[in-house]
């Protein structure tokens, strides 16, 4: 029995056992690492020295790269560093500031997502009303509030998931302090709270995702209605990307926390795990660059 007033540190799960295996973990992690940094860096430096892409869209991108470097950051490191040191261990407060950081990029990357709906549904469906309703201060304000929704979110998270005791040992199977893996530590129904504060994080997450989803039938509609190919191909130039990266971010935060149990096993957790916090944020700068000419010549 472990009383979680005497935790000083967690352990947790190691990819591998042995040196080789350990530096193919490491190699691996530190190419998406690096990829996540080369392209979220190039983004965030055209779009801020490129008068050209000072508009509300790629204001919005620009914050998103922000945020995805920020959850690669917060977990991806400390798994290599386990790994070259040959360690397990996370101190309890290097868990909670972990659990924190990633749930404030996670929670605030998908509130900005749906204001990033929104801009393309103003954009294409209300065009004359896009420089009225999506003014710079505007823009500021809505990143904003996708900003403050993460960190309250991950305030009430964290705060709540460590009051509750913890009595099932210290190990946490999983690559990165999460709080699913916190709560299986806890006591006898003393998770049932943390469980009434996810329940309704989701519903939250049901609604935004709603809105995305009526926003590009929306957005389809009109775009299908325009007569030139040119003026559909720009877009959906405009479109696509957003959307492969909103299918990409809810298919495997899905998927990690809402499979049923029966599917549930270390090894696939682990995957799932990885197909969320990882390749996302490596990822997702390609996504946008492909069909994006502005963003090419800027990069230029």
């Amino acid at each position: 029995m472990f009383n979680s007033s005497s935790l000083n540190e967690f352990l947790l799960l190691a990819f591998v056992d042995t040196q080789e295996l350990q530096l193919l973990h490491v190699s691996l992690f530190l190419g998406f690492y690096l990829a996540a940094l080369l392209g979220n860096g190039l983004i965030i430096t055209a779009v801020a020295c490129d008068h050209h892409l000072h508009t509300p869209m790629y204001f919005f991108l620009l914050n998103l790269s922000l945020l995805d470097l920020g959850s690669i950051s917060t977990t991806v490191p400390k798994s290599m560093a386990n790994s070259l040191w040959d360690t397990r261990a996370i101190s309890y407060s290097g868990c909670a500031a972990q659990i924190f950081l990633f749930v404030v990029f996670i929670s605030a990357e998908y509130c900005l997502l749906t204001v990033m709906a929104y801009d393309r549904f103003v954009a294409i469906c209300r065009p004359l009303h896009y420089g009225t309703l999506m003014g710079s201060r505007a823009c500021v304000k809505m990143a904003a509030a996708a900003w403050a929704s993460g960190f309250l979110n991950a305030a009430l998270h964290t705060a709540n998931t460590f009051s509750i005791p913890l009595c099932q040992g210290n190990t946490v199977d999983q690559f990165f302090c999460e709080i699913p893996q916190i709560l299986k530590l806890s006591c006898t129904d003393a998770y049932l709270r943390e469980v009434g504060l996810i329940v309704v994080g989701i519903c939250l997450a049901l609604g935004c995702f709603v809105f995305i989803v009526v926003s590009y039938v929306q957005i389809f509609t009109v775009v299908l209605r325009i007569p030139s190919e040119q003026g559909r191909h720009k877009a959906f130039s405009m479109c696509l990307p957003h959307l492969a990266v909103v299918s990409l971010f809810l298919s495997t935060g899905t998927f990690a926390y809402l499979k049923p149990p029966s599917l549930s096993s270390p090894s696939l957790d682990l995957v799932v795990s990885v197909l969320y916090s990882v390749v996302p944020p490596a990822v997702n700068p390609l996504l946008y660059s492909m069909r994006n000419k502005e963003l090419k010549d800027a990069l230029r």
